[in-house]
């Protein structure tokens, strides 16, 4: 068994999946949009219907919906460990470009670097890179 994250888009879900995979080093596997399936009807949209992409370990799935149903994520974050400091400062002043800031990036006592936002696509984020302890 596998559990994938799978984030839901008003839109604009590959440009979303472009900017990830340039930014945060993921790989695009599979982008289709409704007029790309099988079958599709001359009226068909190119909505996203099935994305897919590795970042680092991780799988992340997404697509669009109708903008009446979409809404920006709440409560749930995708946490994001950086390697060094700098990392994190640099991926956080990406995500957050055009997005919202809820905690800015600061050293905290888990963390050289955390922050926590919400992207201009509707996706929040944890930014962390981890103080480890033996």
């Amino acid at each position: 068994m596998k559990l994938y994250t799978q984030l839901n888009f008003g839109g604009n879900c590959e440009e979303a999946f472009r900017f990830y995979e340039k930014h945060l080093g993921g790989k695009i596997a599979m982008i289709m949009t409704q007029n790309e399936a099988p079958d599709a009807p001359a009226d068909a949209s190119n909505a996203v219907i099935h994305a897919r992409m590795e970042i680092g370990d991780t799988v992340l799935l997404g697509n669009d919906v109708p903008g009446t149903i979409f809404e920006k994520m709440r409560s749930v974050y995708l946490y994001l460990s950086l390697d060094s400091a700098e990392e994190a400062e640099r991926v956080h002043a990406l995500l957050a470009e055009g997005g919202e800031v809820f905690m800015p990036m600061a050293k905290t006592f888990f963390a050289s670097r955390f922050s926590m936002l919400r992207d201009r696509f509707g996706v929040s984020w944890s930014v962390i890179h981890e103080l480890l302890r033996p």
